[in-house]
């Protein structure tokens, strides 16, 4: 599949105006996202909870963990063990944030033999889920002190944009390494990118070409992983970049996802 122009349900779109669009409609549900977290904060409003996506009641989005939650599963489905290792909640906290989440119709669910796999409900969700990640780092301290700890202080790890990263895979002179674990690789991964989840980093690096730059993405512009990727490849001599942002963004910019390992 190509890079530069790609199918998109019924019809042949340009990649950079896909993107655009998509952008503006991000720009738009960050503003009711915003509206929705003034609603649930807010005590004059009298109600934690707002209409929103699809009439659906939208809860206190302005809780960290449900804003976690969403972010996770916007990289692919998962259950709800998966969900609680990756925010180092308990079952029965992550169940309970979920079902609230699912009263919200934000997640859906399937069932795949005894285990319940949860999802995002729709690609409304994965741009309000997106719009909320940017907010929450303007609105919640918490999460503003770790963005401020962390990515300030590595500001000088210079970041590719998807234009430039779609022209230079276009014409092969660059590596993708996808370095989030192997399973949300496997649920949508960018065309041609290489699998190396972190934790495996260092193990592979003698099997990379030094000659050619390496591109890192992993969730998104607040994953702390392509830039610790990024730093590791360029402590043992590679030319090291991350992507700007993540999979949700790629995928929200109607541009090709790949599935599987390959």
């Amino acid at each position: 599949m190509s890079l530069r122009r790609f199918q998109v349900g019924s019809g042949v779109a340009a990649g950079v105006d896909d993107e655009r669009a998509a952008l503006t409609e991000v720009d738009h549900v960050r503003g009711v996202a915003e509206a929705l977290i003034d609603k649930s904060v807010d005590p004059g409003h009298g109600s934690s909870s707002a209409s929103g996506l699809g009439g659906a009641s939208i809860p206190d989005t302005s809780n960290p963990k449900r804003i976690e939650l969403l972010d996770l599963l916007a990289q692919g489905e998962r259950s709800v063990e998966a969900l609680g290792e990756g925010t180092g909640m308990g079952l029965t906290n992550t169940s309970n944030h979920l079902q609230v989440l699912r009263q919200a119709r934000l997640v859906a669910t399937r069932k795949e033999g005894t285990r319940v796999l949860y999802r995002l409900a729709d690609d409304e969700v994965l741009l309000f889920a997106v719009a909320l990640r940017s907010l929450a780092r303007t609105r919640l301290a918490e999460v503003d002190r770790v963005v401020r700890d962390y990515f300030v202080a590595r500001d000088s790890l210079e970041t590719v944009s998807r234009d430039e990263l779609i022209d230079r895979a276009s014409r092969g002179d660059v590596i993708v390494l996808d370095v989030r674990p192997r399973e949300e690789f496997v649920q949508g991964h960018i065309p041609g990118a290489i699998s190396v989840p972190l934790g495996e980093l260092e193990q592979q690096l003698r099997r990379m070409r030094k000659r050619v730059e390496i591109v890192a993405y992993c969730r998104g512009p607040y994953c702390v992983l392509a830039p610790e990727a990024v730093e590791l490849l360029r402590r043992h001599g590679f030319r090291a970049r991350r992507l700007e942002d993540g999979m949700p963004e790629w995928r929200l910019a109607g541009l090709p996802v790949a599935v599987g390992l390959e």
